[in-house]
C-alpha cells in the first residue's frame, strides 16, 4: 500500500504518493509560508486526496526545522504556527493513517543513502543548495538524530565568519548567510538566483564571476568542514543551485580533493539523483522505520 508524503518548501510544497521508492503521482502548490501551516493544511489535504481514491498506509511530512518525535519545534520565519499543530491528529482525521515527520534535509539524504546517489554506502553526508543551505549525516549505517533532533542538519548553520552578518536561525556569520539564494539580495551584487548568476558568468560577466567564484569558494570549503566533521564516504550535492551541473560539483569536488585531510582517500562529490523527490521517497521509510 502506497502513502503520501509532502515536502513543505518554503515555496512551493510537494505532494507524492509514494511506494517502493518511487513517487507514483505528485503535484503541488503554493506554500505561502508567510501565512503559516494551519491555513495550508486544507488545501495540502485536497491535493493528496487527488491523487488517488485509496486508503493510504500513512502520512510523512519533510518540514524545514527541527523536530523532536512527532513535533516539530523551532522557528525558521516560516510556518510559524508550526510548533502548536496537533499533526497526528490531522492526518488520522483526514486519511486515518498514522503520521511522521522529519527535518527536511535529513529526509532528502535518506533518499539519496536508501533510493539514490548513495545507495550501498554506510557514511554519507548530503549538502542542499537553495533557498538556504541544509545538511544531513548517516554515519555507520545510522541516520544522525542527536539529543533534540539537531544532529547534522544544521551544517549551514555553523559558523563561517565570526564577524557576519546575521543570521535568522540566531548565529552570526552562517555558511548559510554566506552564500545562498537567501544572501544573494545582499552578496549577489545585483543577481537574485543563482541560474542567472552562472548564465552571465558563462557569458563573461565580471560581477557573475564574482558571485559564482566566490560562491563555490563558500560551498567548497563548507564542504571540507562537513568531511572534516564526519568522514564520509560520500559527498552528495542537491537543491535548486544544482541545476547547474559540473558548473558547480566540480570545483568543489576539486577543493575537496586538494583541501581536505583525507589520508585514506577523499570521499565521492556526487550529484543528487533524485532531486526534488529525494523527501519525498524518504517519508515512506520514515513511516516503516517509526513503527
Amino acid at each position: 500500500m502506497a502513502i503520501f508524503a509532502v515536502d513543505a518548501g518554503g515555496t512551493r510544497i510537494k505532494l507524492g504518493l509514494v511506494q517502493g521508492g518511487e513517487v507514483l503521482a505528485r503535484t503541488s502548490i503554493d506554500a505561502r509560508s508567510d501565512e503559516g501551516l494551519a491555513p495550508a493544511l486544507p488545501r495540502i489535504a485536497a491535493a493528496l486526496q487527488g491523487l488517488t481514491d485509496r486508503p493510504v498506509e500513512g502520512v510523512g511530512l519533510a518540514f524545514p526545522s527541527l523536530v523532536d518525535g512527532d513535533r516539530i519545534v523551532g522557528d525558521v520565519g516560516k510556518y510559524r504556527d508550526a510548533p502548536g499543530i496537533d499533526l497526528v491528529a490531522w492526518a488520522r482525521d483526514e486519511f486515518r493513517a498514522p503520521f511522521a515527520v522529519d527535518n527536511d534535509a535529513r529526509l532528502a539524504t535518506v533518499g539519496e543513502w536508501r533510493y539514490g546517489a548513495a545507495q550501498g554506502a554506510s557514511d554519507v553526508v548530503m549538502v542542499t543548495l537553495g533557498t538556504g543551505i541544509g545538511t544531513g549525516v548517516v554515519s555507520g549505517g545510522r541516520v544522525l538524530r542527536g539529543r533534540q533532533g539537531a544532529a547534522g542538519i544544521l551544517g549551514g548553520h555553523m559558523t563561517a565568519h565570526v564577524e557576519g552578518r546575521p543570521c535568522p536561525c540566531g548565529n552570526l556569520g552562517c555558511w548559510e548567510t554566506e552564500a545562498s539564494t537567501a544572501a544573494l539580495p545582499v552578496v549577489g551584487e545585483g543577481f537574485r538566483d543563482y541560474a542567472a548568476v552562472f548564465a552571465a558568468a558563462r557569458a563573461g560577466d565580471a560581477k557573475a564571476v564574482r558571485v559564482r567564484d566566490r560562491s563555490l569558494a563558500v560551498w567548497g570549503a563548507l564542504a571540507v568542514s562537513l568531511v572534516h566533521a564526519y568522514d564520509p564516504e560520500i559527498l552528495v550535492f542537491g537543491g535548486g543551485v544544482m541545476a547547474s551541473g559540473e558548473a558547480v560539483l566540480a570545483p568543489i569536488r576539486d577543493h575537496v580533493r586538494r583541501h581536505a585531510w583525507t589520508p585514506g582517500g577523499a570521499p565521492r562529490v556526487v550529484a543528487s539523483e533524485r532531486g526534488d523527490d529525494a523527501a519525498l521517497v524518504a517519508c515512506e521509510w520514515l513511516l516503516k522505520r517509526d513503527r
